[in-house]
């Protein structure tokens, strides 16, 4: 992979997308079902996630990214439960499945936005591959809290991108909010993280590669209450995420904020 001479330019780190989908998102309320009692669907969604993607996963991230991951051994104590993860955002099809490898076999689940079930045939598939799709309506949330807990009690991991956006190739953390990080404190779990980060190889060094580094288990401090416990883990994460984010050595994909631009 040659170099991109690519600059993004952003207004928002918070907000900003450079996925390049546009995607009209379905509906997601308190009739969208989370959680499939059947077992044709049940075991289509193991066979698919755990069986027939395996292959593509491992020789996409070899042949693409040559994927090394660094710090695996920390997962295996907790293989017997389950546990969060909180991802990075670099990535429109590889984020989905950079935290599977390491996790497996245990299956993975991931929480999504709404657009990531909406597109015509992949949706479906998207869902089978463990995704959690975000409610668009308060009235869905009910439903949303309960498969993640049943997951989580079935010692599933559940994958998190706290930046919410894609930013393709970006080398830093952007700020990410503190909600998400209610449910590893309110279920008790522990929570890890992983960092991508790109990193240049080959004879000439103009080939880039992302190293993903594993970091946890972190836990609350439970001398808080229940909202600074929610706060004190992810600044646990944010501050890891942010110090491995700097092993990045490459810019494949430059990012310029507007406003420093204008000036």
């Amino acid at each position: 992979m040659m170099k991109s001479n690519k600059i993004n330019y952003y207004k928002d780190e918070l907000n900003d997308e450079f996925s390049g989908a546009n995607i009209t998102p379905r509906v997601i309320d308190e009739n969208y079902k989370y959680i499939h009692k059947n077992p044709l669907w049940n075991f289509a969604s193991f066979l698919l996630q755990n069986v027939l993607s395996m292959p593509i996963k491992i020789i996409y991230g070899k042949t693409k990214f040559r994927i090394k991951y660094i710090g695996k051994e920390k997962l295996k104590e907790y293989k017997k439960q389950g546990y969060f993860v909180y991802v990075n955002h670099t990535q429109v099809f590889a984020d989905v499945f950079i935290p599977s490898l390491p996790m497996y076999p245990k299956r993975n689940h991931f929480i999504v936005n709404p657009e990531n079930v909406s597109m015509k045939i992949l949706g479906n598939s998207v869902q089978l591959l463990g995704a959690i799709p975000i409610p668009n309506n308060k009235n869905g949330m009910k439903n949303f809290i309960s498969a993640i807990k049943t997951h989580i009690d079935k010692g599933h991991p559940i994958t998190i991108y706290p930046e919410a956006h894609i930013w393709p190739y970006y080398t830093k953390i952007r700020p990410f909010k503190a909600v998400s990080f209610k449910y590893p404190v309110q279920y008790n779990k522990p929570t890890f993280c992983m960092t991508n980060t790109y990193q240049c190889y080959g004879k000439n060094r103009n080939k880039v590669r992302i190293v993903t580094y594993i970091d946890g288990p972190f836990f609350p401090d439970t001398c808080l209450n229940l909202h600074e416990q929610k706060n004190d883990l992810r600044n646990q994460v944010y501050e890891c995420m942010v110090e491995r984010s700097k092993n990045s050595n490459i810019e494949y994909i430059k990012y310029e904020k507007l406003d420093d631009c204008i000036k």
